[in-house]
């Protein structure tokens, strides 16, 4: 199951697909392209992925423990979502228009709907699972909601796009010792004539 670094892998993985498919048009380099915050005062990007909240994915379950060799139990993983938004950086429009914008805006929504999903082990190439796959969806949340993220953050609104990751499974660190079977005792018993 993935490791801890699971949550940053699924945001290296957007970064990387927009700076692959945008670069250099509409964006001049893959280094205007950045995992950051809106409050970052970097000036040298252009469009920045933001990681704004995390969430157990409570619709998913799964089996209580799960067996790890032959004489250890872990718990499950933990199915998350996360939560992104994908803005242009106010600090650093290099004198971009409003049409310039929404042309870039446009191109990330086109890049995230053809790559709406990754294989867990192709993010960790040392899984041995086969996990389900990570998809990238739409966030389905309000107008009023994508400005209380940027109120959160004490900036005032602009256009950005908002997704959601899941499921991100994210593995327990803690086995647990089963003790081993090391005494069995079998009984054989001969059940009653059969009545005619």
């Amino acid at each position: 199951m993935a490791e801890y670094p699971i949550i940053s892998d699924v945001s290296q993985f957007i970064v990387e697909t927009l700076r692959k498919k945008m670069c250099p048009e509409p964006i001049p380099s893959p280094n205007n392209i950045e995992v950051s915050s809106p409050l970052s005062q970097d000036v040298d990007y252009l469009v920045g992925v933001y990681l704004y909240d995390i969430r157990e994915d409570v619709e998913v379950t799964g089996p209580r423990y799960i067996q790890k060799g032959r004489t250890q139990i872990t718990k499950p993983p933990r199915p998350y979502a996360l939560y992104y938004m994908v803005f242009i950086n106010g600090s650093g429009q290099m004198g971009l228009k409003d049409l310039d914008m929404q042309k870039i805006i446009g191109k990330i929504a086109q890049i995230v709907n053809d790559n709406s999903s990754v294989l867990p082990n192709e993010l960790q190439s040392w899984l041995d699972t086969q996990e389900p796959p990570i998809v990238l969806s739409q966030a389905k949340i309000s107008l009023e909601e994508k400005v209380r993220v940027w109120q959160a953050i004490n900036k005032p609104y602009q256009m950005s796009l908002f997704y959601r990751a899941a499921p991100v499974y994210l593995s327990s660190a803690e086995s647990i010792d089963t003790p081993r079977v090391s005494d069995a005792s079998f009984e054989i018993g001969v059940t009653g004539e059969e009545r005619g």
